[in-house]
């Protein structure tokens, strides 16, 4: 039915007020949220409504993860313990350039499920070189919200099997992005040039010049994760990495970089004055050693930051949970224990990763005329902070829960989760192609 009533124990609206609601109900109608009102007024309501009861649950808003690579799903535990380049060269670009269709397909299944099951419902994804589309049919099928693109490469002194020509990369993209863009309201076009190291200036500035046949459209890339990575860009181009972005014309406030750690002022007034997003990615940029970013210095500059779990090998998950708890406690031991407050990094894994998407009219808070995107938790676990009146439910959910609390997703009114397991995906068969695909790939 279209038209549903839940209700619930209490509502994290992520509103501009920061309301949490206790004891409301919310009405769903063709996808969208109809009204938020106290639950005692639900009998007085038009009874043709399918009325839900979910008073045990808190509602949070859909959460948003602006940097993902859900091609690398397959490859999980399989690059551990090793520095970003490195990393690349000797696992993650021949394990992407030995995709076929149907590996692709598998490790796309097992992310979107990860996801999914983890209360995420939009995201960022930088795709894959070849067989882009394999990833827009496993998109759309899913019913998740989402940004893809191929990952564009047309050099790669790192691996040079994987990539392809300027014009090829061009031509693929121009096809997949006018397939894809606005297939339908849910899906639309990010357009992800890898790095400086893997691209050519004539592919970042022709690729930002496409793009506005394609409104809407975001640029995805990465920047100045890595100081081997940031010292090689340097002997390249004589620039630091933002400082390169910024001279060829790709910053502006529909450019989306993952990871911004190693900057300097220039860069953070070119992120500033271009109204740059960034995606902040802790749990990778840990694993990987490349260092911490500069967030507390972001937010202060008025600068957007997002979070996203990039790809399940360089973290091992995808879980917007453990994003989340990172991203405030890395913090603490440098700027003190007051830097990003759980509150403010909730906001940054719903409104404001809806703003870094300029989506945040549709979706990122429970508020009237938005999409019905939104996550029903269990917070009543012994191994939870015990829930009442003056507890900090904030504090809940950023510091104390895994993905494990999420019970039920709804997309677009939708519900695409149920009882913690994806209706789209069987588990057990996911495991089953998984472990197939990859005795081949790894042999």
């Amino acid at each position: 039915m279209n038209h549903k009533i839940l209700k619930v124990k209490s509502i994290v609206s992520a509103n501009s007020d920061s309301e949490i609601l206790d004891d409301h109900a919310i009405e769903i109608k063709d996808g969208k949220i109809k009204r938020i009102f106290p639950s005692k007024e639900i009998n007085a309501l038009d009874q043709s409504a399918d009325i839900l009861n979910f008073s045990n649950f808190t509602l949070v808003p859909g959460f948003v993860q602006t940097h993902v690579h859900l091609c690398q799903t397959l490859f999980r535990g399989l690059a551990d313990d090793l520095e970003l380049l490195d990393w690349l060269q000797k696992r993650i670009f021949p394990f992407e350039n030995s995709h076929t269709k149907s590996s692709l397909r598998t490790s796309v299944r097992l992310g979107l499920n990860d996801l999914l099951t983890g209360g995420t419902t939009t995201v960022l994804d930088m795709g894959t070189l070849r067989h882009q589309e394999i990833i827009f049919e496993e998109i759309l099928n899913s019913g998740i919200r989402a940004y893809a693109g191929n990952c564009m490469m047309d050099k790669n002194d790192l691996y040079p099997e994987f990539c392809e020509s300027t014009d090829w990369n061009l031509k693929s993209t121009y096809d997949w992005a006018k397939e894809f863009h606005n297939k339908n309201e849910k899906v639309k076009f990010g357009f992800a040039p890898r790095f400086v190291l893997s691209c050519s200036e004539k592919l970042l500035t022709e690729t930002k010049v496409m793009m506005k046949d394609f409104p809407g459209s975001i640029f995805h890339t990465h920047s100045s994760e890595n100081k081997s990575e940031v010292e090689t860009v340097r002997k390249i181009t004589g620039k630091e990495n933002i400082e390169f972005y910024d001279s060829i014309g790709l910053l502006d406030s529909h450019t989306v970089l993952a990871h911004c750690i190693h900057v300097n002022e220039k860069e953070i007034s070119a992120l500033k004055k271009n109204f740059v997003r960034v995606a902040h990615c802790p749990s990778s940029n840990l694993k990987l050693g490349s260092g911490i970013a500069n967030i507390p210095r972001f937010l202060n500059e008025g600068i957007s930051v997002s979070l996203g779990a990039d790809g399940a090998p360089c973290n091992n998950g995808l879980s917007i949970f453990n994003e989340m708890k990172l991203a405030s406690l890395i913090q603490k031991p440098i700027h003190g224990p007051t830097a990003l407050n759980a509150k403010t990094i909730f906001r940054m894994a719903t409104i404001d990763g809806a703003k870094a998407l300029h989506l945040e009219k549709e979706i990122g808070s429970i508020e009237t005329g938005k999409k019905a995107d939104f996550v029903l938790l269990d917070l009543e676990k012994a191994y939870l902070p015990l829930q009442s009146e003056n507890q900090n439910i904030y504090s809940s959910i950023v510091y104390s829960a895994s993905k494990e609390i999420v019970k039920l997703v709804f997309i677009d009114g939708e519900c695409i989760v149920d009882c913690g397991k994806c209706i789209k995906y069987d588990e057990e068969e996911l495991i089953s192609d998984g472990k197939k695909e990859l005795s081949r790939i790894l042999v």
